[in-house]
């Protein structure tokens, strides 16, 4: 053996004792897991981790699922002998936003403390209770307020899914990898409520042949959910290395930038989810004969365009921040609401169901597209204007900071799914209108669109990791 040989031969030792050899142990669990070797990741972790990403998907598919199951079925109730109050029925629709959104905080610190595997599953099954829960309440007229507010606020616990979910990924990739990953996640998860009004208008007039049976609305995800129980048992996996970090969110909870993002994040994604919720009942009530479109046998609600476009939109608007920069596209963004939101108020006179529908459309498109955009910019703020980046903290630090304010940043965001129905609510028990609302929607747009110009367009500046 040449001297050459001899080298290549050790060096190739070498490589083969650098790369950590993964080890399963018993419950699933692996042990010496590292994504960002590239050896370990290309041998064996890329296809473990695609594998762990497509269960989670669906199993946070179904989370959003459930928690906006209340919004459609709400504006069956009347018809179907159920007699509640206006503010009753935005009580059931912001319920589960406000519990879900709550939940997302220690649904965080779950996966470390279950493992990701074994806490899908739990919180796979958590979802029967509601969607259970739900069929036997609505097949009852009696059942008390109090009971179905209770079992609608159970409901939430599809909302906390989204936050464990994601806290389950991040372990899985390397940072390279990380992004497409997570808005993968994100927006399947996202889908699940465009997917839920179409299907449930649907399933419960079809496959009742013809007359409403609401049960089915809650009833047609059991056999979902037991298989993604299953399947979270079955395929995925638990990693050693995934560690709860309670020291980096109480440092991120210190850092303003923290509460300035999630601020925003109110204003997109709080705007997608709160009027996703409340969009079946806001054309119920505008436009009673288009609440359900029939076709045959089958009801068809088309508020299910509005989240579906906004899920769309979302990737997209991750993409246009990295290209452009995530302020200019986040400023973008609140501008386009308020404008549309203005018109929409103004041709409401019209009484024309099309415009209404195709302008909450791109309402919903530009909330999506300022999630996608808002989120991208916490990784860029963390890492070069932080308080802990200005002190010289290291990268690593800055990561860790960044990963702990985007579980914190998408828990209180989601609040928004509360705060849209109860102001709607206000705004039509103090008025008689919706209208009054909308405008103190323009109003936060606009605020939240010269917070961001102010705090990160003004002094935007170029950084390693791209434009703030």
């Amino acid at each position: 053996m040449t001297v050459e040989q001899s080298a290549q031969t050790q060096g190739n030792e070498a490589t083969k004792l650098s790369v950590p050899v993964l080890e399963h142990r018993p419950g699933r669990w692996i042990a010496n897991w590292d994504a960002e070797n590239k050896g370990q990741w290309e041998a064996e972790g890329r296809s473990i981790a695609k594998r762990n990403l497509y269960w989670s998907i669906f199993a946070e598919f179904l989370g959003f699922v459930v928690w906006q199951l209340w919004s459609i079925v709400v504006v069956q109730l009347p018809g179907a002998g159920f007699k509640l109050s206006t503010s009753e029925i935005f009580w059931l629709i912001s319920m589960p936003s406000l519990v879900g959104a709550t939940l997302r905080i220690p649904y965080t610190f779950m996966v470390p403390k279950f493992g990701g595997r074994n806490w899908t599953i739990i919180s796979a099954l958590l979802l029967l209770i509601p969607s259970v829960g739900l069929a036997m309440c609505v097949s009852n007229p009696q059942t008390p307020f109090g009971v179905m507010l209770l079992v609608a606020a159970l409901a939430g616990f599809g909302g906390g899914n989204f936050a464990s979910s994601m806290a389950n990924i991040t372990f899985f990739y390397p940072a390279r990898e990380k992004g497409w990953a997570l808005g993968l996640n994100a927006a399947g998860g996202n889908m699940g409520a465009a997917v839920a009004q179409l299907v449930v208008p649907i399933a419960v007039t079809l496959l009742a042949a013809g007359t409403a049976n609401l049960p089915l609305a809650g009833l047609i995800w059991v056999p979902f959910i037991l298989l993604a129980a299953f399947g979270a048992w079955k395929y995925m996996n638990n990693l050693t290395s995934a560690k709860g970090d309670v020291a980096g969110s109480i440092a991120a909870l210190k850092e303003p930038h923290l509460w300035i993002m999630a601020f925003l994040y109110i204003g997109t994604f709080g705007s997608f989810i709160g009027f996703a919720g409340v969009f079946p009942k806001l054309i119920k009530d505008y436009f009673p004969d288009f609440s359900a479109i029939h076709v045959g046998a089958v009801a068809l609600s088309l508020a299910f365009l509005g989240p579906l476009v906004g899920s769309l939109a979302r990737p997209y608007g991750g993409r246009m921040a990295d290209r452009r920069g995530g302020a200019r596209m986040t400023v973008a963004s609140f501008t386009a609401m308020a404008i549309i939101t203005l018109t929409m108020i103004w041709t409401l006179p019209l009484k024309n169901f099309w415009l209404f529908l195709v302008l909450f459309l791109f309402l919903f498109v530009a909330s999506g597209f300022g999630n996608g955009a808002t989120y991208r910019m916490i990784p860029v703020i963390f890492a070069t204007s932080s308080r802990a980046a200005r002190n010289g903290a290291s990268p690593a630090a800055t990561q860790r900071l960044a990963s702990s304010s985007l579980g914190l940043i998408s828990a209180i965001g989601a609040y928004g799914g509360f705060v849209i129905p109860q102001v709607l609510n206000a705004s039509n028990t103090a008025s008689g209108s919706y209208t009054p609302a909308f405008y103190g929607f323009v109003a936060a747009y606009v605020v939240m669109l010269t917070v961001c110009w102010t705090f990160y367009l003004r002094k935007a500046k170029n950084t390693s990791m791209g434009h703030i």
